[in-house]
């Protein structure tokens, strides 16, 4: 008879599922709303503006899980941190939906703060309901279908953004993720009994630092650091954001560093184990997260969005479709860049002279005056959640398979082979760009659901694997605190991939982008494969 989960995964894995559903839903519409004309409710910034906020953004929400992992660790535990942390991100939902540049910032304020709060302890509780006995060999499956989870409401939360963003505009459509987020917090609420039994606070060791020394020696200096790199004249890494994030992270960094050098003997390895997965994991989190920046604008100007007729009634009525009439100089308004650059002596509004037709074939403009249905630019956004709801099974079963064949591979080898078969999406991207010319012609979206599905396949062998070692080689009292620096990881990936989105514009055959993401993969998989041998022995021997 097959084992069951515990029952405290149905409830996390709803609670999580709402959770994404909030943000994911207001990450995927981010990029355009940022760069969006004033006149048509966005923000107006340029592309290059727009990936630096992006990326600063994702990169400070995965930033602060270091310190709500550590004080759920020491001070208040896994239940009350998640619930403190999902209510600091629908209130930010909510406050996004308010206009102005204050309470904007002040939004992404409450969200970074309180994805630090959530997102590593949902995990970490999720993980401790495994280290019972009787499911113990069931945590990577667990992590997978928990990751499901995730991606259920990621794939359906772009629906809902189309469709209340072009009926009642951006405000709405970020408040519905504040609704999706309280939703979340509930389910939460309801099934604490699954899982109050295994928050429990670790005492703390000789070999750890105090909470004062730690704000003395890395918060106080990380914001010192951080804010002067800010002010600094000129910037070293392309923009004042970008420098305060780097400088800012260094104290961090160099606090990981010391829990290793600290560490008593028996944990040496498994924290040495974690850190090297970490700093090889960068690489994939700076490619996949462009799926916000470079690939949202490959959708929206590259791709051919046009719904076939058969489907533009129903697409319409349901609000998931985006309406533009051709103007003839549409076409040459714009550079190849899709900036706006003619004005003829008058002011001109993007939606009477769409972008969207720049790069259409001569032989498939429309006639002047007609109308044009096109997929909102979001909903590619529902593609990779889309694979991975599909592939879980399959992936699950494939390792099952292995499992029952006797040629089960590790945790690492997996995370080995998600890196390069990732690296394979970005020759799919490449070979998208010369069959539309480089841009000159928009491509099939075949192309980017090709690209998501390879790349979805190497973030099921990477990302649930990561938390489930992570899980499983920490120490039991650091646990949150060593999942807070899985997502420090991520979280220098994060900025990592909006440095590279801002150099889209750059390259003058957008090949070449996809070269280097690709060969940032292949590096870091050859890495990860050069310490396998070393990680493995580690896993057999604290397994």
């Amino acid at each position: 008879m097959q084992k069951k989960h515990p029952r405290g995964l149905n409830f996390l894995f709803f609670t999580e599922l709402w959770e994404r559903f909030g943000y994911y839903l207001m990450i995927g519409i981010f990029q355009l709303y940022l760069t969006e004309s004033a006149d048509k409710g966005g923000l107006g910034m340029d592309r290059k503006d727009a990936a630096d906020i992006y990326g600063t953004f994702i990169a400070f929400v995965f930033l602060t899980p270091f310190l709500g992992g550590l004080l759920a660790d020491r001070i208040f535990g896994y239940r009350k941190s998640i619930i403190a942390g999902g209510v600091l991100m629908g209130l930010g939902y909510l406050g996004l939906a308010i206009p102005g540049m204050t309470f904007f910032y002040i939004s992404l304020f409450l969200i970074i703060l309180g994805n630090g709060f959530f997102k590593p302890n949902i995990s970490t509780l999720l993980g401790n309901l495994y280290n019972e006995e009787s499911y113990k060999d069931m945590k990577d499956s667990g992590y997978n279908i928990f990751y499901m989870g995730i991606n259920i409401g990621a794939c359906v939360c772009n629906l809902f953004a189309a469709y209340m963003r072009n009926r009642y505009g951006w405000g709405y459509a970020f408040a519905t993720a504040g609704v999706g987020m309280f939703i979340g917090i509930a389910t939460f609420m309801i099934g604490l009994r699954h899982y109050r039994h295994v928050d429990v606070l670790k005492a703390v060791q000789p070999e750890d630092m105090s909470l004062l020394r730690i704000f003395m020696q890395v918060f106080l200096p990380a914001i010192v650091v951080g804010v002067g790199a800010w002010f600094f004249p000129g910037n070293i890494f392309g923009s004042d954001s970008t420098d305060a994030f780097i400088f800012g992270t260094i104290p961090v960094i160099i606090f990981y560093a010391g829990l290793y050098i600290n560490a008593a003997k028996e944990d040496k390895r498994p924290i040495a184990a974690l850190l090297s997965i970490f700093a090889v994991s960068i690489m994939f989190w700076a490619v996949f997260k462009q799926n916000g920046t470079a690939l949202t604008t490959w959708a929206q100007f590259y791709t051919d969005r046009e719904l076939p007729t058969v489907i533009e009634a129903p697409a319409k009525s349901l609000y998931l479709a985006e309406t533009l009439t051709f103007k003839k100089d549409s076409v040459n308004l714009y550079n190849d860049k899709f900036q706006l650059v003619k004005e003829d002596g008058k002011a001109l509004k993007t939606w009477d002279y769409p972008v969207y037709y720049r790069n259409l074939p001569p032989a498939s403009l429309p006639e002047e005056g007609s109308q044009t249905y096109l997929i909102n630019t979001e909903l590619f956004q529902s593609i990779n959640p889309f694979w991975v709801i599909v592939l879980t099974p399959v992936v699950v079963g494939f390792f099952a398979f292995l499992k029952r064949a006797s040629k089960d591979i590790s945790t690492a080898t997996k995370i080995g082979f998600g890196l390069l078969i990732s690296a394979l999406s970005t020759f799919v991207m490449a070979a998208a760009v010369y069959v539309g010319s480089n841009g000159a012609i928009k491509v099939s979206p075949i192309w980017l659901i090709s690209c998501y599905g390879v790349i979805t396949i190497g973030e099921l062998f990477l990302s649930p694997m990561g938390l489930s070692l992570v899980s499983k080689l920490s120490p039991k009292r650091i646990t949150a605190l060593m999942m807070g620096g899985w997502f420090l990881a991520t979280s220098l990936g994060n900025k990592l991939s909006g440095i590279l989105a801002t150099l889209w514009d750059g390259y003058a055959h957008k090949s070449n982008f996809f070269y280097v993401n690709g060969l940032l993969l292949g590096i870091a998989a050859l890495i990860m494969f050069s310490m396998l041998k070393w990680l493995n022995k580690i896993l057999k021997e604290h397994l």
